[in-house]
């Protein structure tokens, strides 16, 4: 059986970003990398028009979102929730919903508790994910690499920053392309 190959598009993408919170973020494995990957989503998903949800968890407790992303956050406000996935939140939920768009891109942590329990029920709820690992970690490589082959096993695709955006664009004649593919350099 041949798998599915689906790429994002931008007229049917949104970026949904899960718990990047306080000094948990810190924690991650190669927590820089994944931050910056992270920042360079979000900028893109921006120029390109990208409606984007943004989670955190607790955040009374966890703190809010790193600095370094909240700064590129402006206009768009944070929906705490206390369910590990985002589906679980009525109000994340519907944000979704409300997007009108079926593939959601999806950046954060924990892989292995929060990212996961959303792709699982975003697939159930017949949304088309694309996990983009280098935006995603878990305090170990184990648990984060386990939570990957879950969501693959579910059915999300497995994809990364670079990928995901050159997937979006299609070609070099892309409106944004040059200011997108610049934010890669």
């Amino acid at each position: 059986m041949t798998p599915s190959i689906s790429h994002p598009n931008p007229n049917n993408a949104l970026l949904l970003i899960v718990d990047i919170q306080g000094k948990l973020a810190r924690l991650m494995h190669e927590s820089e990398a994944m931050i910056r990957q992270q920042g360079i989503m979000i900028d893109a998903c921006r120029l390109l028009g990208l409606p984007i949800v943004w989670a955190e968890q607790l955040p009374d407790k966890l703190g809010p979102t790193v600095p370094e992303l909240s700064a590129r956050l402006d206009g768009i406000e944070p929906l705490p929730k206390s369910s590990f996935g985002c589906c679980g939140d009525p109000k994340l939920m519907q944000a979704i919903r409300d997007s009108g768009r079926g593939q959601v891109l999806l950046i954060g942590i924990e892989a292995h508790v929060c990212v996961w329990q959303t792709a699982a029920a975003l697939l159930r709820e017949d949304y088309e994910v694309h996990l983009i690992a280098d935006a995603v970690s878990s305090r170990s490589v184990f648990n984060r690499d386990i939570a990957f082959q879950r969501m693959s096993q579910a059915g999300a695709q497995i994809s990364n920053v670079e990928m995901a955006l050159f997937e979006m664009m299609g070609n070099a004649a892309y409106p944004r392309f040059r200011e997108v593919s610049r934010l890669l350099k």
